[in-house]
């Protein structure tokens, strides 16, 4: 049995009490001869209980002593019970400021692209990639992405999310200015996030790959097809989405599992956005519109050998005017400069059809997506740039190996075939481009904070500064820390 600091004080002092009655003696005086006795007889009177002066004094010092530290520490418990309540009560109102509930996270990818043969210099024309810009002649080590996250929920029915990255270009001589990428709130209008509108400069829900995080996307680039519909994936304004709870947790589900998702961007969701690109004034007084439509499906339905395996599929569309930014250009085919005008000057309509297909990598996956449609296009024989037809998409299959030389590494060995046939509206002039491209690589996660990607890749693009059809062999290579 255990005993607190407090009783053993008070069984001290009541110790103490009986210690001292029990050291008390009874005197008695003899009524004739006047003598003292210690106990009573005939003619002998009780004179009285009596101690010994000197240890009565003492006990009674020493009780006082132990009342003095009972009631000292009687009132530390109090002030200790007082400040454990304050503290309660001043960590429950920081809890409700905004700031103590947002999170930082990011990832930086570093990359060293090295051709192998092809069209290397402006004469030949020379090999360009949309999707990385260091793809080039005389480039080496470049940073494709340094990104920094702000995200959190400011309370029940409000989250923000923050995205800014430190490794734009100006142009190709000026690097790693910070732009801002993403900078939207979600409102809410239940707990479990089901219905949600989104408000801000975010990813526009077109394409399946273009709404996969970079850092979680396995080729090195977006395709081109999808991509050039929404050139850098993002613009300004709001977007409606539905995402039912059992979605969510399937969606979640597969992140732990290693799976690599889109994100919740709902099965459903529509939205208007300004339609120019990311960080671009508008330009006209139309507004796109987006409708966005996407479902994962667990295969354990058809036979219990498919439980857990995942296949999502959707369809997407968008339509709208853009206006591309025009300027001088020498065509390498004629070698002649020209400066584009526009069939219409309030901008040049575009209309688009998405759909996509994923399987899950478990360990097998595939994915695939296109898109058909019409937008602003350079008429390169009359220099228009006028609406025209444009086509394209990809087909990516992947095999997820877990537990790599014995560690809790995942390797992840893909192969990626696309073409496209249609306008680069986010280019200068909207040049129609052609290109055809089939990357095989392998990804290797080390470890949750170290990724590193190797491919080889053979690619016949149109140059969009020149129109020249250029083409070549390279080794990439990417290494990604993430924090």
């Amino acid at each position: 049995m255990k005993f607190s600091r407090l009783t053993l004080a008070v069984t001290a002092v009541l110790g103490a009490s009986l210690s001292s009655a029990a050291f008390a003696i009874d005197l008695y005086v003899d009524s004739t001869t006047q003598q003292i006795f210690a106990e009573p007889g005939p003619n002998r009177v009780k004179l009285g209980s009596f101690e010994k002066v000197d240890d009565a004094a003492k006990e009674k010092a020493d009780i006082k002593s132990i009342q003095q530290d009972l009631e000292l520490k009687t009132n530390e418990l109090k002030a200790l019970e007082e400040h454990v309540v304050a503290a309660r009560e001043e960590k429950a109102k920081n809890d409700e400021k905004w700031f103590n509930k947002i999170s930082m996270r990011g990832y930086t990818q570093m990359r060293y692209n090295q051709p192998l043969s092809g069209d290397r210099t402006a004469s030949d024309p020379e090999l360009k990639s949309v999707g990385d810009s260091s793809i080039k002649d005389n480039s080496s080590f470049s940073l494709r992405r340094v990104r920094l996250v702000f995200s959190g929920d400011i309370n029940d029915y409000v989250s923000l999310y923050l995205q800014p990255d430190f490794a734009s270009a100006v142009d190709s001589s000026k690097q790693h200015f910070v732009q801002l990428r993403d900078a939207y709130a979600d409102l809410a209008f239940d707990k479990k996030h089901e219905y949600r509108i989104r408000a801000g400069q975010s990813k526009v829900p077109f394409g399946w790959e273009n709404l996969q995080s970079s850092q979680n996307r396995l080729a090195l680039d977006r395709n081109d097809a999808l991509n050039s519909a929404v050139p850098s994936e993002r613009d300004l304004g709001l977007f409606a989405y539905w995402s039912p709870e059992h979605v969510q947790k399937l969606w979640k589900d597969l992140s732990k599992k290693g799976l690599k998702t889109s994100g919740d961007y709902g099965v459903l969701g529509f939205g208007v956005y300004n339609g120019q690109g990311v960080n671009r004034e508008e330009q006209n007084d139309d507004l796109y519109m987006v409708a966005h439509s996407t479902y994962p499906i667990d295969l354990g339905f058809m036979s219990g050998a498919l439980h857990g395996q995942v296949l999502e599929v959707g369809a997407d569309a968008i339509a709208g005017k853009f206006n591309p930014s025009t300027g001088e250009y020498t065509n390498f085919n004629t070698n002649l400069k020209a400066t584009p005008t526009f069939a219409d000057k309030r901008g040049v309509r575009e209309e688009r059809v998405g759909v996509h297909a994923i399987l899950f990598p478990q360990p097998f996956g595939l994915q695939a997506e296109w898109n058909w449609g019409k937008g602003p296009t350079l008429n390169a024989d009359t220099n228009v740039i006028e609406r025209k037809a444009l086509r394209g998409g990809y087909v990516q299959a992947m095999y997820k190996v877990d537990n790599v030389f014995g560690t809790k590494g995942t390797m992840i060995p893909y192969v990626k075939w696309q073409t496209y046939r249609g306008a680069w509206k986010g280019a200068t002039n909207a040049p129609y481009v052609s290109v055809d491209e089939v990357e095989a690589g392998v990804e290797y996660q080390i470890m949750k904070a170290l990724e590193l990607t190797l491919a080889y890749s053979t690619m016949d693009r149109t140059n969009t500064s020149n129109l020249g059809q250029a083409s070549g062999d390279l080794i990439r290579t990417q290494l990604q820390w993430n924090y």
